[in-house]
Order: C-alpha cells, then structure tokens, then sequence
C-alpha cells in the first residue's frame, strides 16, 4: 500500500468521523426523541451513539452526556455515558493509528503549556494533565498516545479517569434540569386549571338560550317560564 493511500485512508477516517460525530450533536433532538420511545432497545442504542461520538476527532460529548442522563436518569444515565466513554476510547485508540501522522505532533507538544510539558511526553502524568485542557487537550492526548504507541489500557484509563466524573456531573445536571422544567410546567398547569374553575362563565337557560348572569346589585330577575 503507497503513502499517498495510506494518507488518504487516514484522511477519511478523520474527517468521516468527525462528520458522524458533528451530525449526531446537529439533529440532537431527533435522536432524543427517537431514544426516548425505544424501551430497553434504547441502552445499547445509547450507548452506540455515545461511542461514535466520543472517539471522533474534536468532538463535544457534553450534549449527549447532558441527553442521557435526561432520557435514563442521573444513574443508568451516567452507567451508559461511562461505558461509551469506555468502548470510545478503544476506538479513538485505534483510529488516531491511523490518523496520528496527519497532525504534526512535534510542533504542537511544543506549544503545550509548561505545566504540561514538564512530564514525560506519552506518559500517564502527561496524558491526565494534557486532557485537563479544554478543546484540543483530549484530541492531543489520543493522537499522542497513539503515535507513541503508548498501550491501549494507559490510554482507555487516562481517558475514563477525566471524562467520566464529567459526563457522571452532566448527566446529574441533565435529570435536574428535566426535573424542574418539568416540575415548572406542571405547576403553570394546575395554576391555569384553578383560575378555569373560578372563573366565571354565562349560564345556560333550559331552552338552550345562554342568559348572562346578573350582576349582584341588580334588582332585575328573570320571569319564571
């Protein structure tokens, strides 16, 4: 296989998945709803989306961490962002061996903070520091991993040890949120229902003919029929 195909291949890879990932968080609220009226089927389902999304180049899994713990809950919510994370950071591993060449490593490690840089490059005290940092740290840290050819279980844990307390905070945040908007409109509901039975309406006359109601001061009645 020629370089210039490998380079290809690894260019679709990257930028493949990072479109599955872009489009996934673009038609967030159809993938919601669609989960949502799937029963059991929507945990592997989830957990599928979470790991496509995860281990793509760039991507953002705040929203989708914040989606599953509305749809499940603050607990199988943060159980279904935690195994995602798992099963995306095997395969984040092994697609940045492929893609790992296509970003020029060297000059960005030497752009990293001194903070960083004051580890072992592809160590786990780099990995954990280099992740910290919002953006890129976690693209940096999978891309490096890989071309160091650090092994996968330093990767999968570094990765898990920062991701998952994050996602386990936005799923709580999530089931939060969806608990007071929910609580919010049901109170506007009985609100709105009690204003309905106290207001007052026109009476019906038994003929069918509606006759508003007099006000109190009036001495006026209406003939007896």
């Amino acid at each position: 296989m020629s370089a210039v195909w490998r380079r290809f291949e690894a260019a679709v890879i990257f930028f493949g998945s990072f479109a599955l990932a872009a489009s996934v968080i673009k038609f967030k609220p159809f993938v919601e709803a669609g989960l949502a009226n799937l029963g059991w089927l929507a945990y592997p389902l989830a957990i599928l989306i979470f790991t496509a999304v995860a281990s793509a180049p760039f991507s953002v899994t705040d929203a989708l961490a914040v989606m599953n713990g509305v749809i499940f809950g603050p607990l199988w919510g943060s159980v279904v962002n935690a195994i995602g994370l798992v099963f995306a950071a095997m395969v984040g591993y092994k697609l940045a061996r492929r893609t790992s060449h296509l970003l020029e490593l060297h000059d960005h490690i030497e752009k990293l903070p001194p903070w960083v840089r004051r580890f072992k490059v592809g160590s786990p005290p780099f990995l954990l520091t280099l992740r910290i940092i919002p953006g890129l740290g976690g693209t940096m840290a999978t891309q490096i991993a890989a071309a160091f050819r650090i092994p996968m279980w330093v990767h999968v844990w570094t990765m898990c040890a920062i991701a998952i307390p994050v996602c386990t905070l936005l799923a709580i945040f999530g089931d939060r949120v969806s608990e007071s908007v929910s609580s919010y409109y049901q109170h506007s509901r009985m609100t709105e229902r009690i204003r309905h039975m106290f207001h007052r309406r026109p009476r019906p006359s038994p003929s069918g003919v509606r006759i508003e109601r007099a006000p109190e001061s009036s001495t006026h009645r209406e003939p007896r029929r």
